[in-house]
């Protein structure tokens, strides 16, 4: 199914606004933060999403959390640096299952939030197009000012930090790697680290309501 530009600009409307309320809502304080706790096979790791500098991006990831979408995938990538092994990211998310896409959302480049890729960011990865960003992500062990925008360069939607579970991100990087093509070559996990659940700290839960089609058990 194709959905035409007026669709698509609607459906990026309305996670813009969503975020924005987020932010609202958000927590005590008022610093339109929103807390998320990923539970995996390693460990836990607890996320602070930038509801207010980066609403749109935001609102699409909670959607993921709030409809389950991440529960039951995993950590699939770990690229370290070779001067450092100790540094780099690990990428996780619904990787390419279709039964679990949302409708796309507005791209935040960091020249637009200000969110930078420091070290523990939590940032979208996509494809070439800008808005191909979706269900999968990364989290940077170590700062990646490349990953940020630069001139012509769009670079990638950082739109939160970690709070807690350094310890899960390490292991999850030190990870047995190797198969992969192209940028990711040498990095899939070989055995990948379940993403059990992920689940809000702050906030109450807005399902979208969609349909669940990974969750219907097809008669053999």
């Amino acid at each position: 199914m194709v959905l035409r530009p007026a669709i698509l600009a609607v459906l990026a409307l309305a996670l813009t606004l969503t975020g924005a309320a987020e932010a609202r809502r958000a927590s005590p304080g008022g610093n339109g933060l929103v807390r998320v706790r990923l539970v995996t096979s390693e460990g836990p790791i607890v996320l602070a999403l930038e509801a207010r500098r980066a609403p749109a991006t935001t609102a699409n990831f909670l959607a993921y959390v709030d409809d389950g979408q991440f529960d039951g995938t995993s950590f699939y990538r770990a690229a370290r640096r070779k001067a450092d092994p100790r540094m780099g990211f690990i990428q996780g998310g619904i990787q390419t299952d279709a039964r679990r896409i949302l409708p796309p959302f507005a791209f935040e480049p960091t020249s637009k939030t200000g969110v930078l890729h420091l070290d523990g960011a939590i940032s979208m990865a996509r494809r070439a197009d800008p808005k191909s960003a979706g269900g999968n992500f990364i989290i940077t062990l170590g700062p990646i000012p490349s990953l940020d925008a630069h001139g012509d360069q769009l670079g990638y939607a950082a739109f939160g930090h970690v709070v807690s579970g350094r310890a899960t991100m390490q292991r999850i990087l030190a990870a047995q790697t190797g198969g992969g093509s192209e940028a990711m070559r040498g990095q899939m996990i070989l055995h990948p680290i379940r993403l059990i659940r992920a689940e809000r700290i702050d906030g109450t839960p807005r399902p979208t309501g969609q349909v669940k089609p990974w969750l219907i058990k097809v008669p053999r």
